[in-house]
């Protein structure tokens, strides 16, 4: 098979037109992310590296002043969702548009006057995939309307709305890696963030010029971080940092982690949080490893990192799934430098790294063990580090 890289969507302007009867005001878009590494590090204080991909959610937006929102998906079965700007609660449903939706919201909570809007939106970032589809949406949508009611917000801003949005309105407890990475990602780096301080490191990552390709694997199996087991880890890891007296688990350093395994051992904590510690703590110091080899131009040694990151992930935090591990062991035996699943797990995607002249082997591999043990054709794409959030016009 052939390792596609651009992917390709419908026209939002046109879209917004036939809607509204008007041209928007702007368009912008916001990408997806996969993550290089540091999962489940985020909410704990920690380290991560994610990188933007090309593919994006974009939104054809014009301001209303009569406290009303209209938002439609090209995406999604449906009409148009009006909702009332006034009106908007959290926990409320709504589906898709929560998303979008809560963006609003939270900046409204903040204090901006933003009196609503109309909002056409399509992606090409595949949903349940695990690559930050709500994400792009809340952050186009952020983007789009800190512009045109010039509200004067940083990316960082937007970012922690954005992570509010869902938190709070939508009732996802995630961190804050995915809003980040989609509003602050540049072209051709990925994102090495502390989330304790948010401040942005962009580290150099052009894998063509060392002859790599990152895959991205999208199982197909959908994943719902919603349905309650990402909130049960992450309930874990705070209990882990109580236990231990630490503001997060991020404060453990990794030479200390088998004295804290043991103190949480005799104190009688669950196997559940000593599991979800030691992955966090050897998690954070995967990502300080492996920003050290790109610093040094040695990528090709960071393929053992990732690997030991899915054992981790599988194995102490189990948040991986058949298909994942499929995914992950194949690419590992068809000469991969390095294999993963990335994202909150339970399905989604699972990422890889190698050489350029053998991803299309690798990939075929893979494809070959999913249709021989039955599973649904997966989705394979080369991840090209990309621009964050932008207007287009």
């Amino acid at each position: 098979m052939t390792v596609t890289t651009e992917p390709h969507g419908t026209e939002p302007a046109a879209a917004f037109t036939e809607l509204y009867g008007t041209a928007p005001e702007g368009i912008w878009a916001a990408p997806g992310r996969v993550n290089l590494i540091g999962e489940y590090t985020d909410f704990n204080d920690g380290f991560v590296l994610p990188l933007a991909l090309p593919h994006t959610a974009r939104a054809a937006v014009s301001r209303r002043t009569d406290g009303r929102l209209r938002l439609h998906s090209s995406d999604v079965p449906g009409g148009v969702v009006s909702l009332r700007v006034d009106e908007l609660a959290p926990h409320s449903g709504h589906g898709w548009a929560a998303y979008p939706a809560g963006v609003l919201w939270a900046l409204r909570e903040a204090g901006h006057p933003v009196t609503g809007a109309d909002i056409a939106l399509t992606s090409t970032v595949p949903t349940g995939a695990g690559l930050s589809s709500s994400a792009a949406l809340e952050v186009v949508t952020a983007l789009a309307l800190n512009d045109l009611f010039e509200l004067g917000l940083s990316a960082v801003e937007l970012a922690v709305l954005a992570q509010r949005a869902e938190n709070d309105f939508v009732g996802v407890p995630c961190g804050i890696m995915d809003q980040m990475a989609s509003a602050c990602c540049t072209d051709g780096h990925a994102l090495h963030l502390d989330t304790r301080d948010l401040t942005p490191c962009q580290v150099p990552f052009d894998l063509a010029a060392r002859g790599l390709t990152l895959l991205v694997v999208d199982t197909r199996v959908k994943h719902a971080l919603g349905d309650g087991a990402y909130a049960q880890r992450r309930a874990a890891c705070e209990e882990g940092a109580r236990l231990l007296s630490l503001p997060a688990l991020r404060d453990l350093p990794h030479d200390g982690l088998d004295t804290a395994l043991t103190t949480l051992a005799r104190s009688g904590a669950d196997e559940s949080v000593i599991r979800c510690v030691r992955h966090v703590v050897g998690e954070n110091r995967r990502v300080e490893q492996v920003v050290a080899l790109l610093d040094a131009g040695d990528v090709r040694s960071a393929g053992p990192l990732l690997d030991e990151g899915h054992r981790s992930l599988r194995d102490d935090l189990r948040v991986s799934c058949p298909e994942l591990d499929l995914a992950v062991a194949t690419a590992q035996k068809a000469g991969a430098l390095g294999a993963r699943m990335t994202g909150g797990g339970f399905g989604g995607s699972a990422i890889v790294l190698v050489e350029e002249a053998a991803a299309d082997a690798v990939a075929t591999a893979v494809t070959e063990e999913f249709a021989a043990a039955g599973h649904a054709s997966p989705g394979i794409f080369a991840a090209v580090p990309s621009a964050g959030a932008r207007r287009l016009g």
